[in-house]
């Protein structure tokens, strides 16, 4: 039955289906990544589905507002940006003050339940970055009034995620910020020579803050270390490269099995976080791995498919900034349990344990479903070339 002339169309299926596909697929990875550890171990209460009931909350409350936010016009959101942007910033600045979690304080813990801000950040950076660039048009090419206050706002809060330490994530949001930003019309010899002075300024903050607190950043160094040489100290900094590049040696072809792998029997840490994809490699082989990138291809695609359909410049932007930030998070993350880029410790998204991660992502799909439902909507008038201040320009 058709919609009436005016009313809002049907959301895109593809786009819902492969969503709540990968999240069906990461809730079977947690649970064999997980489910020895946790069985075996008294501190998770010998339950084997310790972090998958956990998981299965968190996608289902990430699901349910996912339908629900696909039934609110995505321009509404256009309004929404300075509160959030203002309670993520003071979410930000509260994280110091909470204990350390493997040496970085990015959580918020609450009645016993963990938030990292750093997803919100994600999600709140995005909204801003498309809500300004729509409001001052043409004058975003302008660096004074356009620009540069974006850059000084974004770089503020990439600066409070530096500081926890938490360098991948700050690297995720500032190429998301960058790509958002010159898909808006930026100049894109302003955004990058914007983009060293911030780097050298990012740098001398971290110089201070190391020498502040005694911290001299080794971990950081070793990390690198690993990358060049996982063999010089297979005992030490690169025991983690190397149990990860044993599960894609042991993976084969066809892979060990679903359930099978013997990295995560505690050799792996992590290996239901960081690490799922070394998981997903010996499990399923590289003939699964290959099915898996195809399917994560796809489900890209049809996002951004949707984001450039949008009958507006701000939903495309918000679209494309959401798929820039799936995007870049899952290849850094895939890109360093494999050895092909330093370790940066993000999650891959969809398929990691972690509640905060999976509910801002649901979010997020929430808001492209309902670009698509706008773009479907009878009647729409089709997307008209985009104006000067809305396409790329160099």
């Amino acid at each position: 039955m058709k919609t009436s002339e005016g009313s809002r169309g049907a959301p895109d299926f593809l786009l819902m289906i492969l969503t709540l596909a990968l999240v069906g697929f990461g809730l079977v990875m947690v649970f064999s990544a997980s489910s020895s550890m946790a069985g075996a171990s008294e501190k998770f209460g010998n339950d084997a589905l310790f972090f998958t009931k956990r998981q299965f909350a968190w996608a289902g409350l990430g699901t349910f507002l996912m339908l629900v936010i696909m039934n609110v016009p995505y321009a509404k959101f256009k309004k929404l940006f300075l509160p959030l942007m203002l309670f993520t910033i003071v979410l930000l600045i509260m994280v110091p003050f909470f204990s350390a979690i493997n040496g970085a304080s990015s959580w918020i813990r609450f009645a016993g339940l963990g938030i990292q801000p750093t997803e919100l950040a994600k999600l709140a950076v995005i909204l801003y970055l498309a809500a300004i660039i729509t409001k001052k048009q043409d004058k975003f090419r302008e660096f004074k009034r356009g620009l540069l206050p974006v850059m000084i706002v974004v770089g503020f809060i990439i600066g409070l995620i530096i500081l926890q330490p938490d360098f991948g994530s700050s690297v995720i949001l500032l190429l998301t910020a960058a790509i958002i930003i010159i898909a808006g019309g930026a100049n894109l010899k302003q955004v990058l020579l914007s983009g060293a002075v911030l780097g050298g300024l990012a740098a001398l903050v971290l110089s201070i803050y190391f020498l502040a607190s005694g911290d001299d950043g080794g971990y950081r160094m070793e990390r690198i270390t690993a990358y060049r040489d996982p063999f010089s100290d297979p005992q030490g900094n690169g025991l983690q490269l190397l149990r990860s590049l044993e599960a894609f040696g042991h993976g084969g072809f066809w892979g060990a099995g679903l359930g099978n792998s013997v990295q995560k029997l505690f050799y792996l840490p992590e290996a239901y976080n960081d690490f799922i994809f070394s998981v997903i490699a010996e499990e399923l082989g590289f003939f699964g791995v290959t099915v898996f990138l195809i399917f994560y291809m796809l489900f890209l695609w049809r996002a951004l498919i949707v984001s450039l359909r949008c009958p507006d410049i701000y939903g495309t932007l918000v679209g494309v900034g959401l798929v820039s930030l799936i995007g870049i998070q899952a290849l850094i993350n895939m890109g360093g349990v494999s050895n092909a880029i330093p370790m940066t410790g993000v999650t891959l998204p969809f398929i990691s344990y972690g509640g905060s991660s999976l509910l801002s992502l649901m979010i997020g799909m929430g808001i492209l479903l309902s670009i698509s439902r706008e773009y479907n909507r009878v009647g729409v008038q089709r997307p008209e070339p985009r104006k000067k201040s809305a396409s790329l320009h160099v």
